[in-house]
């Protein structure tokens, strides 16, 4: 018999939440030879969906550019529903923001690969994130005073 206290952590379903691609000067873009310059934004949200049920959506967007020409834009979240329960509160925010996007990131690097071959330009391939440093980069983001300037 199953403890109904103990720690539960399971995936419910991943998602494309969200995907565009934009791709504003082609077919010029096509004739170049020079490699783009690869721009990358990533960013996480946890919002409770039910008791003990959460989504977690990880965005990233990537832009490509020429000079000041941009090939492509592609902007992808990938979603995930966790069920997390009997875990103590100062526990629940770091699995929200570091276990699962380390669960989702796999999914997104492929949807942004598989959509930017499908445009016509070689893929773009995700180098591994550390979702652990940036979330103690935001949390001392938050915990410093804020800058005042005198004028």
């Amino acid at each position: 018999m199953s403890d109904p206290q103990q720690p539960v952590f399971s995936i419910e379903k991943i998602y494309v939440k969200d995907l565009s691609l934009e791709s504003p000067n082609s077919p010029h873009c096509f004739l170049e030879r020079d490699p783009a310059q690869i721009d990358l934004q990533i960013s996480t949200a946890g919002t409770t969906v039910g008791e003990g049920t959460f989504e977690v959506v990880l965005s990233v967007t990537v832009t490509a550019k020429i000079g000041d020409k941009t090939q492509f834009l592609v902007e992808a979240a990938q979603a995930g529903i966790f069920v997390i329960q009997n875990v103590p509160e100062t526990e629940l925010e770091p699995i929200v923001a570091v276990a699962c996007p380390n669960i989702l990131f796999p999914f997104v690097r492929e949807t942004i690969a598989d959509c930017v071959s499908r445009a016509g330009f070689p893929p773009v391939l995700l180098a591994p994130v550390n979702f652990e440093n940036l979330y103690r980069q935001k949390l001392e983001s938050e915990q410093r005073p804020p800058e005042v300037s005198i004028q």
